[in-house]
């Protein structure tokens, strides 16, 4: 970490090794940023999982009959992904269909893509988590979206999780929960947080060590 700020790729990269939820929202919180936690009912399909990226936005509805180009959207969706980008889905809590599945998961992987955040329900899992791409999702459902849901837009403003994710947003994700970075903050939320890991190390040692916790708080600021 020798230059700063970062490129998105080390950045990640760095990310995903050294921070976690907890500290990425408390940071946030020290910013003025204190809503950025995304609905508890998103859970990782692997809860080992932890993924940065970019915000690759999807909006999604449902329709109750099948258009004449049902995937068209989707697909060119999905074709755009570019490098360090996670697809962020929004189905406004749809419960009709798997929206996404293993050979989405399989397109977005081969395009550079990091994961997917989807806010509603998946299929193919068994087949997702032996490809080892990361996937968010708030349950599960086998019917295919055709004729049950469609996409309708993408590189828009979302909300997801009840947090409005723009395009461009950082997100971070890990077993307890989903992170959303505005933009504009990300490498500040980055450094100050990977600041905040330090102290924090410390903290542990030192209490390990037998210390008292107001003494190491006094000495560190973190809890």
């Amino acid at each position: 970490m020798n230059e700063w700020p970062m490129a998105d790729g080390p950045l990640f990269e760095l990310m995903e090794k050294k921070l976690y939820t907890g500290v990425i929202c408390d940071t946030l919180d020290e910013l003025g940023f204190r809503n950025q936690a995304m609905n508890e009912r998103l859970r990782p399909l692997d809860p080992n999982t932890v993924v940065a990226g970019r915000a690759k936005t999807i909006l999604a509805a449902d329709v109750y009959h099948v258009h004449d180009n049902p995937y068209d959207v989707e697909i060119r969706a999905l074709d755009s992904i570019k490098p360090g980008e996670v697809a962020v889905v929004c189905t406004n809590r749809s419960r009709n269909n798997g929206i996404w599945g293993e050979l989405l998961s399989t397109a977005a992987k081969m395009r550079g893509g990091r994961g997917a955040i989807v806010d509603g329900l998946i299929r193919d899992t068994k087949k997702i988590l032996e490809l080892g791409f990361p996937v968010f999702c708030t349950g599960f459902k086998p019917v295919d979206s055709r004729g049950r849901g469609i996409v309708i837009d993408y590189d828009c403003p979302v909300e997801v999780g009840d947090i409005l994710v723009r395009p461009g947003d950082v997100i971070f994700a890990d077993r307890d929960g989903v992170a959303v970075i505005p933009a504009d903050v990300v490498q500040e939320t980055v450094r100050r947080a990977l600041n905040k890991v330090e102290r924090e190390n410390h903290t542990r040692k030192e209490l390990l060590e037998g210390k008292l916790l107001r003494d190491v708080y006094e000495k560190y600021g973190v809890l």
